[in-house]
């Protein structure tokens, strides 16, 4: 594909002035503010779990990937050298990715992949943000393994006490099998992949399996207080951690501070994170951390438990050495909810309020200009030609919204036909609403069963502020699906169970201190309200983060449109972006 443009030239020559000159405010803004440079190497790595080794996909030769820690303020150059047998892409979950819409990463709407051999130099700011966030693979199911954690740090102090520690933890699945296999089989046969083998840990899995000692450990002080960023890089499951004996308070959650929460549970969808703190204040021993699944379908599911140890270190000193202390052969593990438990879960993605501060931008727009109405779950679509091992008579699983199952472009990213006007790649008549209205939370509608296949967008004016209603639906089986907005964070005013009802959701809307995320766990058989400013020009995939259902189709698109002044208009893709 050509990628030359005679509009290109004077555009450039403007977004080189005005990128010089946000520069030039920000160092004045920001005057320590830092370009950060990292290199990823991406290649195959033998690993042993479960008393079998396998070659995965990974980062620097680790398993989670390497932490990224910057400051607010700073730009980020991560330089990603592809040495894989696949083609892949990054993607900084979370980052709004202001004028660096080519940086997102997800595979076909920003960027065609960076091919096996070839290397791309991500390159965005991060403005505006705080906490933890992550970076993941936008490919196949090449997040299991390629992924790490993203932290930003404030200019000045946290809104809450200072941790004496912060600690990763993140949360995710192990197959024995190669994970594209697992993606591939699925495909081929229009069916969902396997499920995995075991959860993990900090890439491990504990000693809760068969043939498994693997266990990340965590050495604490008594009447310490650590600050963990918990991270859901799971595919497929919704999870529950504790840690027993002690107890969380959550000061934020997907990059937003909020008002303290207590609680002894966390819960997290695949994409989301948790910061909380916790007080080593139990007796000197040692206590299991543990993840197991929240499920909220009938459906196969991988019911075991990982577990990683909290062990106390019975020095007076942090700066002393434990690596002598024998571990106890009993620790205390926590009482872990129900797999079905949703009470707990709804009780956890429903608590936690913003912390709104003097100057916050995290204030809820009250004039809204765009309404949508989004239901979404899984169908039935005409098997595609790819899929050899697809029952014809049947017809393979799909997921849509508005009854539009996502086809993904194979020529072209949507990003770049979006900047270059490339007809014929998709079209901007995404509906606002479903074309029939019928009983979401019912399994016994035919009407909605089967899907097409397309690549729909929804147009959006700069600036303007959307609310959506994202309604689950239960064609074929009620599940929650963590439904993630790339390019923005969005205010969750409210969320319940059955099939949304106006007056009822509009009396339970938080307009003071509502959740501020990036993904949100819409209810089983149930419905959400966000609301969004469409600030941010360029292409944006809304999309449920269960990685079997991507590829399905469950997700759309929101095509923002240019803003009126030069530091609202997208600029030109880099020099080396990838070509497909």
């Amino acid at each position: 594909m050509e990628h030359s443009d005679r509009s290109v030239q004077p555009v450039l020559i403007l977004y080189l002035f005005v990128l010089l000159f946000v520069a030039t405010q920000q160092q004045f803004a920001i005057a320590d503010a830092k370009i950060i440079r990292r290199t990823f190497h991406v290649g195959n790595l033998t690993i042993t779990r479960l008393c079998q080794s396998t070659v995965i996909t990974a980062v620097n030769g680790k398993l989670p990937g390497p932490t990224i820690d910057v400051h607010e303020g700073d730009t980020l150059l991560v330089h990603v050298i592809n040495e894989s047998p696949y083609d892949l892409t990054i993607h900084w979950h979370g980052i709004f990715q202001k004028l660096s819409a080519w940086a997102d990463g997800p595979n076909m709407i920003t960027q065609c992949p960076i091919q096996s051999g070839d290397s791309y130099v991500y390159r965005f700011n991060v403005t505006g943000q705080e906490g933890t966030l992550w970076w993941h693979a936008h490919v196949s199911y090449l997040r299991a393994t390629v992924h790490g954690p993203l932290i930003i740090r404030p200019r000045e102090a946290y809104p809450f006490p200072k941790p004496d520690k912060e600690v990763s933890i993140i949360l995710g699945e192990w197959w024995k099998d190669n994970v594209v296999d697992v993606d591939t089989q699925a495909l081929l046969t229009g069916g969902v992949p396997n499920i995995s083998d075991a959860f993990t840990i900090n890439g491990k899995p504990g000693d809760q399996y068969d043939c498994s000692k693997d266990m990340y450990r965590l050495t604490v002080y008594s009447g310490k207080t650590y600050l963990l960023r918990i991270i859901n890089a799971a595919l497929d499951h919704q999870l529950f951690f504790k840690v027993a004996g002690h107890l969380f308070t959550v000061v934020a959650i997907d990059a937003t501070y909020t008002n303290p929460y207590i609680t002894d549970v966390i819960v997290t969808a695949p994409g989301q994170t948790v910061d909380a703190l916790m007080v080593t204040d139990a007796s000197p021993s040692l206590y299991y951390m543990s993840a197991r699944a929240f499920v909220s379908s009938n459906g196969t599911y991988n019911n075991s438990t990982a577990t990683a140890i909290l062990q106390y270190n019975y020095n007076t000193s942090p700066s002393s050495s434990s690596s002598s202390q024998p571990l106890r052969p009993k620790a205390t593990m926590p009482v872990m909810p129900a797999a079905s438990d949703t009470d707990t879960a709804h009780r956890f993605y429903t608590g936690p309020t913003s912390l709104v501060r003097p100057g916050n931008p995290n204030t809820v727009p009250l004039e809204v200009s765009t309404r949508m109405f989004v239901a979404f779950g899984l169908g039935l679509a005409t098997c595609q030609p790819q899929q050899l091992l697809c029952n014809q008579t049947r017809g393979a699983l799909a997921a849509s919204m508005n009854n539009v199952s996502f086809q993904f472009p194979t020529g072209i990213s949507l990003l770049e036909a979006h900047y270059r006007g490339e007809n014929g790649v998709y079209t901007t008549d995404f509906p606002n609403k479903p074309a029939v209205l019928y009983d979401f939370t019912s399994n016994k509608i035919g009407m909605a069963l089967f899907t097409e296949k397309a690549t729909k967008v929804k147009r959006l004016r700069y600036n303007e502020t959307v609310e959506l209603v994202l309604q689950n639906t239960a064609i074929l089986g009620t599940e929650s699906h963590p439904i993630h907005l790339h390019g923005f964070n969005f205010f969750v005013l409210a969320q319940d169970f059955g099939n949304y009802e106006e007056s009822k959701a509009r009396a339970m809307h938080n307009l003071v201190d509502p959740q501020v995320r990036n993904t949100v766990a819409v209810p089983a058989g149930g419905w959400a309200v966000i609301r969004f400013v469409a600030n941010n020009p360029g292409v944006w995939i809304m999309h449920c983060h269960l990685d079997m259902h991507l590829p399905m189709g469950l997700a759309t698109v929101f095509e923002v449109e240019d803003g009126p002044t030069t530091d609202a208009i997208l600029p030109p893709p880099p020099s080396d972006f990838p070509i497909c």
